[in-house]
């Protein structure tokens, strides 16, 4: 089962009214509380390689800038906001934490699969990394610009799921992401890009300069904390099985206080680049990060 998730402002518009509170004749109404409901499922915690495929164009900075925010979500190093301070909500979600290292890389420039893919070959890509502990793995297809695949754009940015080894052996995680610079930015790489629907509100200045690559770090975020508090359909989710609200997705749209549909929220500026930020990351790289369902507050909590 793969877990589908999708930045439209259109969904966005719809999630993020429930986080906003109403106002009434002289008083607030109190916000409701967010569950997601633990299922009794296997989590991945502890040492988590992450492996990368990296099928199409990429340039050398487009995968540092990926690169970099995997390693810092498990390096405490960088000033605050951190990645790793966002990524250490997800601690909060039983049995302890989840430390994310950069493993193995494989450059896929020459197509070899073609440039319109199907649910099947991510998965034939997926399957190219075999761990000895399919537990305390991830494998990362990231798909360039000019690749298509299906559903991208129409129903979901991005992915996540799990293969199960040959010969009815364990299960292993794995996430699908997309570039979606020239295909549809303004549904997958929001807010750095204007919306197709909702309110059209001025777009944000993408804090690595790469409008495409920044959306993907949003949409890798969101998936990496859906993988390991859901790796296998039976973690914590709110709603049906066959398409959850996750850990990141039950917040979409949300990533600085005060936001509503079609505003992120009170964000980060950097004062030379003008461009947005929430977090600071490795090798002095600055990020967007979207809000995390904490598990203590049962709320969407946010780094800014």
């Amino acid at each position: 089962m793969a877990f589908n998730y999708n930045l439209a402002i259109g969904l966005s518009t719809v999630l993020a009214m429930l986080f906003l509170p109403s106002l009434t004749v002289g008083e607030l109404v109190q916000e409701q509380p967010l569950v997601l409901k633990y299922h009794n499922g296997q989590l991945l915690k502890g040492r988590i390689t992450v492996n990368l495929i990296w099928y199409g164009s990429f340039t050398p900075i487009q995968r540092s800038i990926i690169v970099d925010f995997i390693n810092s979500l498990s390096s405490p190093g960088a000033p605050l906001p951190s990645t790793a301070a966002w990524w250490k909500t997800t601690e909060k979600y039983k049995t302890g934490s989840s430390a994310l290292v950069v493993g193995k890389q494989f450059l896929h420039p020459t197509y070899t699969l073609g440039k319109n893919l199907k649910g099947r070959d991510l998965l034939a890509l997926a399957s190219k990394f075999k761990e000895a502990n399919a537990l305390s793995s991830i494998t990362v297809v990231l798909t360039g610009k000019d690749v298509a695949v299906d559903g991208f754009c129409m129903s979901r940015c991005g992915t996540h799921g799990s293969i199960r080894k040959p010969n009815g052996g364990a299960k292993t995680a794995y996430i699908w992401v997309g570039n979606s610079e020239t295909q549809c930015p303004g549904q997958c790489a929001w807010p750095f890009h204007q919306p197709i629907y909702g309110p059209q509100t001025p777009p944000l200045v993408a804090p690595n300069g790469d409008v495409g690559v920044d959306g993907m770090i949003i949409n890798l975020a969101t998936l990496l904390a859906g993988t390991v508090t859901n790796p296998f359909n039976n973690g914590y989710f709110q709603g049906p099985a066959t398409a959850p609200l996750e850990a990141v997705s039950a917040c979409t749209g949300v990533f600085g206080s005060g936001s509503y549909p079609g505003y992120p929220g009170r964000v980060l500026v950097d004062k030379t680049s003008g461009a947005s930020y929430n977090a600071h990351g490795a090798n002095g790289r600055k990020y967007l990060l979207p809000a995390m369902w904490d598990p203590q507050s049962s709320s969407c909590k946010t780094l800014v």
